[in-house]
């Protein structure tokens, strides 16, 4: 793990997706973070030990999804699988489907294997699969606070985690998406969908992927927007929980009782014509029961003295 010093810092945007918003000043103690995601290899490690079965290999029961076609009520995954040709970005499902058989272990479907990804991270799992993994190895995961602060690697405002440039002097900095989003990927940081956690380079704490590759589950029930900054300096939130499970349902689908959670971090299918969420302060919203082939997470620990 890596120890990442704390401080007070501006979290958030102005200048992207409405959400980002207000900027305001928060304060975070000292902490620890696994320098990357949880790994497939660790992730193995953590079901042999447990026997630790994730949602996404478990037929959904139909009493807690009311209304939902009985066809459609089986073990699986969102998976990622691109079009051929262009389609209607304002329509998901022209790009993500509800694979049966996909998991943690079969990432792009049943006929699909990990067995030379160990070091890549482990997707498919959803908020409580992550959290049980997180009390496994005595840690925890992080807020959002916490992640926003770790990932800006003490650059402040900067608009990535590394600068303020996207690909400085053309070196890719992170797993993203080249090309025309969904059809056409370049591939130019070397990569079409999960990389290796190691593969680009730290920030300014030593920590990898905090951006791109996969997006990462934090603990804060999701917001539409920040709090405001009172502009007090004696009224700034220390190690803040963002939101509350009441405020995280999505209010576009009043039938559907699945709380959200804040995820961090975009993914390799993040990309400059959709989804520029690339960056420390983009957020959005997951329910805790999804998992997807570009979501995973990892984790903090928070001594009750430095060490």
């Amino acid at each position: 793990m890596i120890a990442v010093p704390g401080g007070i810092f501006s979290m958030g945007s102005d200048r992207h997706y409405p959400e980002e918003a207000p900027v305001h000043r928060v304060s975070v103690d000292r902490f620890w973070m696994d320098r990357t995601p949880v790994t497939n290899r660790q992730f193995k490690d953590f079901v042999k030990a447990t026997g630790h079965v994730t949602f996404a290999e478990v037929a959904p029961d139909p009493q807690d999804y009311p209304g939902t076609p009985p066809d459609m009520l089986y073990a699986g995954s969102l998976v990622f699988s691109q079009p051929s040709e262009p389609v209607d970005r304002g329509n998901f499902t022209q790009w993500w489907s509800l694979l049966r058989g996909a998991d943690w272990r079969h990432p792009y479907g049943p006929r699909s294997n990990i067995n030379a990804l160990d070091n890549h991270p482990v997707v498919h799992v959803t908020f409580a699969d992550a959290l049980a993994y997180a009390r496994w190895v005595g840690k925890d995961l992080p807020t959002e606070a916490e992640w926003e602060f770790a990932a800006r690697g003490g650059l402040g405002g900067a608009e990535y985690a590394w600068g303020d440039v996207l690909i400085p002097g053309g070196r890719h900095m992170a797993n993203t998406w080249q090309g025309d989003f969904p059809h056409r990927n370049l591939a130019e940081d070397g990569f079409e969908r999960t990389s290796p956690v190691t593969s680009f380079p730290a920030n300014g704490y030593g920590l990898r992927d905090m951006i791109g590759n996969v997006w990462e589950w934090t603990t804060d029930w999701y917001t539409a927007k920040h709090q405001a900054d009172s502009g007090k300096a004696c009224c700034i939130p220390q190690n803040p929980r963002g939101g509350s499970e009441g405020d995280s349902y999505d209010p576009d689908l009043p039938g559907i009782s699945i709380p959200r959670k804040v995820i961090k971090g975009g993914s390799h299918l993040c990309a400059p014509n959709y989804c520029r969420r690339y960056r420390p302060a983009a957020r959005h919203a997951e329910p805790v029961d999804t998992s997807t082939s570009h979501l995973g997470f990892r984790c903090v620990w928070r001594p009750a003295s430095d060490p």
